[in-house]
């Protein structure tokens, strides 16, 4: 079964709508491959004719949004021709105080809204230094967007004009405005499960809510029946509100649909990457590489531990990227005494530069969403070991251009290592296997998947 086969029943063209790509925060170098497939699905859906903007709903100012705009363009990730709004960069009106839009919707919300006071709160001006609303600030709740503490509004002067209920009631509102503004049906790709829960309640008979996934749903140990943390628990109760979800590869929706069945409609629409031309001339020998954030999850010990092991001659190992693990992982290279060939590279703009240069990346994590490295790895020629686990690899993998083995096996991964090193007719045959494994996840093969999710959104009444 091709990874996009169950959502791809069109053309691979966008329906006549407005698409809002509606993301918490957006912003260049942070939440890693997050932000690179929320951009990276806004830019292919503009490439394939969709009307489509982005938005944001963090609290910073002006000058600190144009500046990621400006940098999402350099990198190429974001063109200019692609609106990325905020919603703070449009609440305030130019002759002082809310928006118009938010004037309204808080003159017209409920009054008992206005008993609910956070005990203390956050004022918000605009850059003649003039008050237009005020956040409460919810200390020491992870869950601090669920709160129905008052949004207060003002007017020019000043004065309280009325309060929203929450960030929920504040984000509804910047939304309503923006869909009464367009003439084609809305259809808002939700990036984001906080949000994904605030606007579950949301009614709006001319929108429609694709709510995609990013990540695993499960903790340790991984199992399909493994708990699941509040903030899941919380969205698989309201997930049949939404038009369509759209989860990463056919395991994890598969996981879902035996664990929870029920009326939610569950599709697969995976992340799409650009397949490059492969050059072998670049490779260099006995090159191993991993790309991916130092994080515990991301279990980079053992990768270190297992290619030591492997102990093959003239190879050496380069980790691309930064995170919380960087410093144990430099102390566990020097204990190792393992500094003339393991190297610890720094984060990488580039990735695709690195794979066209490896003989082989591994990864060892824990666990994954997609695994988008490990395809961005195929794309470019480049097998791959990796420990089988949810969700992705396996996607993958399976289907050829690499090796799986067990889950935290060390030995296991350096014998798979030592194997594909080693063995130069099956590295060969991995590496002819991997540009095909990876057209499955291509950019087209990914839009038709969700220019198909978004009819089967559009052809029903909405959800709510």
């Amino acid at each position: 079964m091709s990874a996009v086969s169950d959502a791809a029943s069109g053309e691979g063209l966008f329906p006549d709508a407005a698409f809002l790509v509606l993301s918490s925060r957006l912003i260049p170098g942070l939440d890693g491959g997050y932000t690179i497939a929320t951009a990276s699905r806004a830019r292919q859906m503009a490439e394939n004719g969709a009307d489509v903007q982005v938005l944001t709903v963090d609290p910073a100012d002006a000058a600190v949004h144009a500046a990621h705009r400006e940098e999402f363009a350099r990198l190429g990730m974001l063109p200019a021709g692609i609106p990325l709004r905020n919603l703070f960069d449009e609440a305030s009106a130019p002759d002082g105080g809310a928006a118009p839009w938010l004037r309204a919707a808080a003159a017209s919300a409920d009054r008992s809204v206005e008993a609910e006071c956070a005990v203390e709160y956050r004022e918000l001006t605009d850059a003649e230094g003039r008050p237009y609303a005020a956040l409460p600030v919810i200390h020491g709740n992870p869950d601090w967007h669920l709160s129905a503490a008052a949004v207060r509004v003002y007017d020019q002067h000043g004065g309280t004009v009325g309060a929203l209920p929450g960030f929920g009631g504040l984000y509804r509102a910047w939304l309503d405005h923006l869909a009464g503004a367009s003439e084609k049906p809305v259809v808002v790709i939700c990036e984001s499960r906080q949000l994904g829960e605030l606007l579950a309640g949301w009614a709006n008979p001319r929108v429609r809510i694709v709510h995609a996934i990013h990540t695993m749903h499960l903790e340790p140990p991984y199992t399909p029946d493994a708990p699941l943390n509040a903030l899941w628990t919380r969205w698989f109760a309201v997930s049949d509100r939404f038009d369509a979800v759209l989860w990463p590869t056919p395991a994890q929706r598969d996981d879902v649909q035996a664990r929870f069945g029920g009326e939610a409609v569950n599709l697969v629409a995976p992340h799409g990457i650009r397949l490059p031309t492969v050059n072998d001339a670049e490779r260099e020998p006995g090159l191993v590489v991993s790309i991916s954030r130092l994080a515990p999850g991301k279990r980079i010990d053992h990768l270190v531990r297992a290619f030591l092991a492997a102990d093959v001659p003239g190879t050496r190992l380069e980790i691309w990227g930064d995170g919380p693990s960087t410093a144990s992982v430099a102390e566990l290279i020097s204990a190792l005494d393992g500094g003339d060939r393991v190297a610890l590279m720094g984060r990488t703009d580039d990735p695709d530069a690195v794979l066209r240069r490896a003989e082989l990346m591994v990864t060892a994590t824990a666990f994954e969403g997609q695994g988008l490295s490990i395809v961005e790895a195929l794309a470019a020629g480049c097998p791959v070991v990796s420990y089988d686990v949810r969700y992705g690899p396996g996607d993958a993998l399976g289907r050829g251009g690499g090796m799986l083995v067990p889950s935290g096996d060390e030995g296991a991964l350096a014998d798979a290592i030592r194997r594909v090193l080693t063995d130069a007719p099956l590295r060969a045959r991995l590496a002819g296997e991997a540009p095909a494994v990876a057209s499955a996840w291509s950019e087209d093969a990914a839009m038709t998947a969700l220019a198909a999710a978004t009819r089967t959104a559009l052809a029903g009444p909405a959800r709510r």
